[in-house]
């Protein structure tokens, strides 16, 4: 976060702009040099004016200050001795990364050439710094995470490393995991569960899924799970990164112009949802009811929640069965044409958009299956988007601009879309947009499908197994282009933008798959979602 900031910004204390009396005595002095009459009182006028804009600045600062030392000690109350225990943890992390950096550094300095630049920045360089953010554990990966979906707020190459930041780890011991059953459901799990695997079927940084059957009803079931102390780590790390944002823009008032602390706000409001799983529940129910109130639920569908077995800290929701949409070969053995299931989840998700409180925002092909009743199946609404009408209104412009290369158009879009507090030449910035050839971003992609055979042993028939291999960072690096186009032009976009079109490319990448003649923008069986399609949802809610 800090990092970022610095992007474009001086520290005001050491910005040489804020000491004018230097530079006016210097050139007052060339006067008296060059002539006799210096007009000497120039120098006592303007050091005057100088010293009443330090003096009044200076009185805001402190007038400030009891504020400040207000919001540290409350937030040092909050965080307690959870604080102490990460603090250690965070300088075991520091000492470890430190180590690699040290180690790589001799090395360097050992071969021939010059020291690259990733060494030179030591632990505030883009690998070593996501390495540290790895090492620190579920805050510090979400972080990582919300740095590379927002390429609007950080640097490019911070941005493209953090792409690497994966959320996995080891999975907490079975005891842990059925003792948070325990606690949160009130009763032994073996009154609700007839069954749970111990071992899980996923682990992330914050929770790990295992599968289950219910008593009763022998429904199949997964159950996701809060790692144990996930909560107070969250809790410590959001604060201390939000004290040293408030002393950033304590020490330096252009931060307070960067949004600093709103950013880090939004961190943390997005990252406590995402440990709610309450939260997740209503995103589920609130998908579900859009299914039912469009009509589609013949065609998509989300796992149903089980609320007598969910609480804050366990989700326990229908285990749904199928193949993600990359699996080639699976799906041609549900249904005749994946070219149709393909149109279905696009048309579902685009309706989602404003007919829907939220939209699915990670539809990576963990999370969007074909079931094996032919339906879309979205899985994991522990990420979602929500975006106003006006934003996407100028998002249509901009897709529909995209498929007819009127650039023009695209400009306009991206104008009304971002935030600026200059006026933008919108000519000059559609040839800018023309430049990087932005109709080609869905185009150009370089998609690796694999394609791999086995001849069946009791029978003259050869299976075809097809899979993609998605070059994210490709994909950012192109949205990058366009984000730093726009931001030559003082564009700010809003983070739901680059959710939207990091889906709107894991939909391409099915597309190429399942669908290669498919032009998801042009073709007429695919309703991009509008303002008419959402009056049907929002008049049985009214």
């Amino acid at each position: 976060m800090v990092v970022s900031a610095f992007r474009g910004t001086r520290l005001p204390l050491f910005h040489h702009s804020q000491f004018p009396v230097a530079r006016t005595v210097s050139r007052t002095s060339k006067k008296m040099i060059g002539g006799r009459n210096s007009k000497g009182f120039v120098i006592s006028a303007q050091y005057s004016q100088t010293q009443d804009l330090f003096t009044s600045r200076l009185q805001s600062q402190i007038e400030k200050l009891p504020k400040l030392v207000e919001d540290i000690v409350q937030t040092s109350i909050n965080t307690g001795p959870r604080g102490v225990t990460r603090l250690v943890q965070g300088v075991q992390a520091f000492v470890g990364v430190g180590g690699e950096w040290l180690n790589d550094l001799s090395k360097s300095t050992s071969a021939s050439g010059g020291l690259p630049s990733e060494l030179q920045l030591g632990l505030l360089s883009p690998l070593y710094l996501r390495k540290l953010f790895e090492r620190m554990g579920a805050t510090y990966i979400k972080l990582g995470q919300f740095i590379a979906s927002a390429p609007t707020l950080f640097p490019p190459e911070y941005v493209k490393e953090f792409q690497n930041c994966f959320d996995k780890a080891p999975p907490v011991p079975f005891e842990e995991i059925r003792k948070i059953l325990q606690e949160d459901l009130g009763r032994p799990i073996e009154s609700v569960y007839e069954y749970v695997d111990p071992t899980p079927i996923a682990s992330a940084s914050i929770a790990q899924v295992h599968g289950a059957r219910l008593r009763g009803s022998q429904e199949d079931v997964v159950i996701k799970v809060l790692k144990p102390g996930i909560e107070d780590f969250l809790v410590a790390d959001l604060n201390f990164i939000y004290v040293v944002a408030r002393i950033f823009e304590f020490l330096s008032p252009e931060f307070s112009r960067t949004s600093l602390v709103g950013i880090v706000k939004d961190i943390r409001e997005s990252m406590l949802e995402e440990v709610d799983f309450n939260k997740e529940a209503q995103n589920i129910e609130s998908f579900k009811r859009y299914l039912e109130t469009m009509g589609l639920t013949g065609q998509a569908t989300a796992p149903r929640v089980y609320k007598y077995c969910s609480s804050r800290r366990v989700l326990t929701m229908e285990r749904l069965y199928g193949v993600p949409l990359t699996d080639l070969d699976s799906i041609r053995s549900l249904v005749s044409s994946p070219e149709n299931s393909l149109i279905t989840a696009l048309n579902v998700w685009f309706g989602s958009l404003l007919a829907c409180e939220s939209f699915h925002a990670d539809v990576h092909a963990g999370n969007l299956w074909l079931l094996r009743d032919g339906r879309i199946g979205f899985l994991d609404f522990g990420i979602v988007g929500r975006i106003s009408p006006k934003t996407w209104a100028a998002m249509e412009v901009f897709l529909t601009s995209i498929a007819t290369e009127e650039y023009e158009s695209m400009a306009s879009a991206l104008i009304q879309m971002g935030a600026t507090n200059r006026d933008v030449d919108a000519k000059a910035f559609a040839k800018d947009l023309e430049k990087i050839k932005v109709n080609l971003f869905l185009q150009e992609l370089d998609t690796e499908i694999v394609v791999a055979t086995a001849r069946g042993t009791n029978s003259d028939t050869t299976a075809v197994a097809a899979n993609v291999v998605m070059d994210e960072r490709q994909m950012n690096a192109l949205f990058l282009d366009l984000v730093r186009v726009s931001e030559s032009y003082g564009l700010k976009f809003p983070r739901e933008f680059a959710l939207l079109l990091k889906q709107l490319l894991y939909f391409d990448r099915y597309t190429r798959l399942l669908a290669p003649n498919l032009n998801m923008l042009q073709d007429q069986r695919i309703s991009i979602a509008s303002n008419k399609r959402t009056n049907r949802y929002k008049d049985s809610y009214n």
